[in-house]
């Protein structure tokens, strides 16, 4: 790949990650526009670390607090609790599915636009539905309501579908509000997303030439700063906004895709 184009996917990484429209998907069509491709598509989940190191920097101080208050405070322990409850089933069924999903689903643009529209009308619709509010404190989420999202989190092993999409619908179905149900879906990306790039880069270490790493790293660094920018101003904008922009979104990328498949083929 070129230096612009590594840039490129980077930026397109870390400005998706944590919003509900499908980094993954976005990434592999726009390499499918670009005509690039990495090894074992590693390069797409191993930029996933500057997107990580953008929400911990950003998160900091909320991790050192809750670092803190975990030898003492119960409700502090039931929440990290929570979190890796539902980073679980994730772990478990990604590692189980882990060719599958490298070889059959990142292969297929007719499954990744069609999954970003189906998405895109989810969106649509729940941004307008009126849900019993239960939990408007991310720490009021108890292990019971997170292992569900985390089973939800498992349809994003679908590209197209969305990581954060799937977790947020899922909380807000559960009674999480808005803001909430993103705050979720940013504390439950930590162990997700770190969890797939240790796996992936043992999968496919020997894969990986100089030329890779570096391309990797410069995605890195696009991905951390652009990662940054919407870390800071996601959950205002979903808390405010709500879904509806990232539907149409959706709809927008898959039918415009689905559009040059038929064409194109």
């Amino acid at each position: 790949m070129d230096t612009w184009q590594v840039i490129l996917l980077g930026t397109i990484e870390g400005l998706t990650e944590y919003l509900p429209v499908s980094s993954t998907a976005h990434l592999l069509l726009t390499e499918k526009l670009l005509g690039v491709t990495s090894p074992g598509r590693t390069f797409e989940v191993l930029i996933q670390l500057g997107a990580i190191f953008a929400l911990l920097a950003v998160y900091s101080g909320k991790l050192l607090r809750l670092a803190a208050d975990l030898p003492s405070d119960p409700k502090t322990r039931r929440f990290v609790l929570a979190v890796l409850i539902a980073f679980l089933p994730a772990a478990v069924i990604g590692a189980a599915a882990h060719k599958i999903i490298k070889e059959l689903l990142f292969e297929s643009p007719l499954i990744i636009c069609l999954s970003l529209v189906i998405g895109g009308v989810v969106l649509l619709i729940v941004d307008r539905m009126t849900f019993v509010r239960r939990y408007d404190n991310v720490m009021e989420i108890p292990p019971s309501t997170a292992f569900v999202i985390g089973l939800c989190q498992c349809l994003a092993m679908i590209p197209g579908v969305s990581r954060s999409g799937s977790t947020i619908v899922s909380a807000m179905l559960l009674g999480a509000d808005k803001r909430t149900a993103a705050e979720f879906s940013f504390f439950l990306a930590m162990p997700t997303m770190t969890g797939a790039f240790a796996f992936d880069l043992y999968k496919n270490w020997s894969l990986l030439t100089a030329d890779d790493v570096g391309n990797i790293a410069l995605g890195f660094i696009a991905a951390f700063i652009t990662g940054l920018i919407v870390v800071r101003y996601a959950l205002d904008f979903i808390s405010v906004r709500g879904l509806s922009f990232f539907g149409w979104w959706r709809l927008l990328v898959g039918g415009i895709g689905l559009g040059a498949l038929a064409v194109l083929g």
